[in-house]
Parts: structure tokens; sequence; C-alpha cells
């Protein structure tokens, strides 16, 4: 088992208030902030130069981070620190897929996705990696399993698309949901591969894509041609779902019969000018009918930015009926950044504060549910996922 040290120094002890997880293309970064968020102190760089997909804290017991990490020497991997990253100690057997009779080899190039279990559950992790995988770990990240169910499913591998299918850096599975009233009730995503559940700890699944379109001239009855980009579960009502999709923004209410569930296009109400195509979703953790989007340029397939360089988020109210434009405080023109699926998220506080890392380096915090947008941090590398947590 190896050890590692890749912070330039050791953070002061914690305190109660809030801590701002912050994964990039070249390392990870720790803003801990006061209970008001008006004064924040950095931590790292850690593992300076290494590509980290996510920095996760386990909420249940406010101390352990998990970091997934593709490292030049050690490949892709994931480090665990007990200390609030004081000391970093790599997985002694890291997500790697098992070989299946009658299946082409597989090679885990990264893990991308990292999803505390159930509180019942302590010690459990999922990871999602690309190619796409989903993993389990029952110690706290020290030694991880593959899912056989999934990975190793004939009828998942025509889904899970290839290295080469032209989703940068590969495609992922992600969006890892554990039902807060349900360990055995989960859900993930994947990228060219649909919404995917199981009630029974993950023994078998069952698509989820009723209701949700596809580009246009392809087939939505084939699986592979769905893409979903982010699905978040509402805390405040466990039985509603969001999902940022390529084709578009969705709810699903579930009606308790899985067969009847189908996804709502919430995203027609969006200006026609800007669309509802984007990576992130992020749901409001008091009120099931608040969520926020940051949509992007979609006229073409590459563009990724921000439309017409004036970067915005939106937010609904009223479960997709309409939304409102959050732009305060970001830049009006020439800003040709956008925001990742991991890298917007809200904390928990009764008046939310939003926070999104940029593709060129940027940290921002949205005050009074988005209304109001500071910087926090400029010229970071390309920032990949950005989580926020409270400290015990």
């Amino acid at each position: 088992m190896s050890s590692a040290r890749p912070s330039r120094r050791a953070p002061a002890t914690a305190s109660s208030g809030l801590v701002l997880l912050v994964a990039t293309r070249k390392g990870a970064w720790l803003w801990h902030g006061d209970s008001r968020r008006k004064t924040w102190r950095v931590d790292g760089p850690h593992f300076l130069g290494h590509v980290v997909s996510q920095l996760a804290l386990d909420p249940r017991d406010g101390r352990t981070l998990l970091a997934a990490v593709k490292t030049g020497h050690l490949g892709p991997t994931i480090f665990r620190s007990t200390d609030f990253g004081r000391r970093w100690t790599e997985a002694s057997k890291p997500p790697a897929f098992a070989n299946a009779p009658g299946l082409p080899a597989r090679a885990v190039d990264h893990s991308f996705w990292l999803t505390p279990g159930h509180p019942s559950q302590p010690g459990r992790w999922y990871a999602g990696t690309s190619p796409q995988g989903l993993f389990r770990s029952d110690d706290g990240g020290d030694t991880w399993l593959p899912l056989a169910s999934v990975n190793d499913s004939a009828s998942f591998r025509p889904w899970m698309g290839t290295q080469q299918d032209g989703t940068p850096d590969g495609p992922k599975l992600h969006s890892v949901i554990v039902d807060p009233r349900d360990p055995d009730h989960l859900m993930f995503g994947m990228s060219g591969g649909g919404v995917h559940e199981s009630f029974d700890g993950g023994a078998r699944w069952h698509t989820l894509i009723g209701g949700l379109e596809v580009v246009d001239g392809l087939d939505p009855a084939e699986v592979s041609f769905h893409d979903p980009h982010c699905i978040r579960q509402c805390p405040s009502r466990p039985d509603r779902y969001y999902q940022q999709n390529h084709c578009g923004i969705y709810r699903l209410d579930r009606t308790g019969d899985p067969a009847a569930d189908r996804w709502q296009r919430i995203g027609r109400r969006m200006p026609k000018r800007v669309g509802d195509s984007g990576f992130p979703m992020v749901v409001h953790p008091h009120d099931a009918d608040c969520a926020w989007v940051f949509p992007m340029d979609s006229q073409t397939v590459w563009p990724r930015t921000a439309i017409g360089g004036k970067p915005a988020a939106y937010m609904t109210r009223n479960g997709g009926r309409s939304w409102q434009r959050l732009d305060q405080g970001l830049p009006a023109e020439q800003a040709w950044w956008t925001v990742k699926r991991q890298a917007m998220t809200c904390d928990s506080r009764p008046t939310p504060a939003l926070y999104l890392g940029t593709t060129s380096g940027e940290v921002w915090i949205g005050h009074d549910e988005g209304a109001r947008w500071k910087p926090l941090a400029r010229h970071l590398p390309e920032v990949y996922a950005v989580d926020v947590a409270e400290r015990a």
C-alpha cells in the first residue's frame, strides 16, 4: 500500500463551518469557510500536477476524505485521508475490472464519481469509472470490488460506449445515487447509456428512460442513444428527481409504480435563445420545487461554452414551470468558460449559497441562492468538481 503527502502544508485544526472541496485537472484544494461564508482559508494544493476527478467528504463522520486521482506514476487510483487531508493513503486495491468470460477485457482509465453509502452502512462507498463501470468499497475506500451485475453484464456492454466514441476523456458512469430511505435503492447515469435503477442493492437493474428525448433522427427506444449529464434526488422530497440531459432538463415524480414512471421535460420553459442543454444540476436542500442549472452553447456538439460569452445560472422555484436568470456579479461579456457536471453545488444552510468552478480555473460563490455572485479563487487549473460540506 502506498502513501502520499501531497499538501504543501498541513491544514489548521478544523472548526465548525463549511469546507469547499475543489478538484481540478492539476490537483485539489480545500477552502475552509466560517459559518457566515465571509472568510475562507485555503489548504492546498493536494496531488499537484495529477488529475483529480472528485474530492468527497464522508458525511457519516465529517472528517474522512476520498480523492479520485489519476497519477502519472500510480495510474488511476483512489486516495483516502482520515484527518482532513494532512496525510493521504492510496487504496490497497483500487477499482479494476475483472476478466469476464466472453467479453472483451477492459482497464479503468480513471475513477470519475464518488458517492458515500447509506448511513446504515458505514464504510460503504460507490465509484463510477471511465470506461463505464460501477465499483463498491465496504472498508472506507481501501479495497474496491466490481459490481458484476453492471460491469460484466452482456446487456450493459452495448450501452457503455468506448474510450474513442467522441466523449471528452471517455464516457463516464456518473450520478450514483443512494436513496436516503433505503440502502438497496440505487440509481446511476451513463454517458450515452441511459439511466438505470436497482431496488435490491445492485443485483438486478432496470432502465429508467421513459419520457427522455434523444438527438433528432435517433430512436428513443435504443438505450445507448440516451445521454444523461447529471441526475439529482431531492433531499426534501426523495420521490422527486431532476436531470440535466444532453437533450433537455427533466423532472421525475415517482408514482409508486416503476413501470409507470416517466421523465417530464421542464426545460422547454427556458428562454429559446438559451435552450436547455448543459451539464450540472443542483437541487435545493429544503424546497423540492427549486433547482438550478448552468446552460451551455449546444448549437453544435463542441462549443461547450457560456452562451454568447455571457455566463449565467438559471433557477426554477416552481418545479420547472418558469426559470430566472442569475448573473449579477458574473462577467457580462467575453467569458467563454462553462461548468462541468460535478462543478456546481449548494450548501444546506436555510438560505443556501451556490458554488461553481469553471473550465477556466475560477471558483465562484452565489450568495442568496445564486442572486449575487463573487469570485472565491482565480487562476486554478480547469475545475472538474466542486463539493461543499459542513465541518463537524
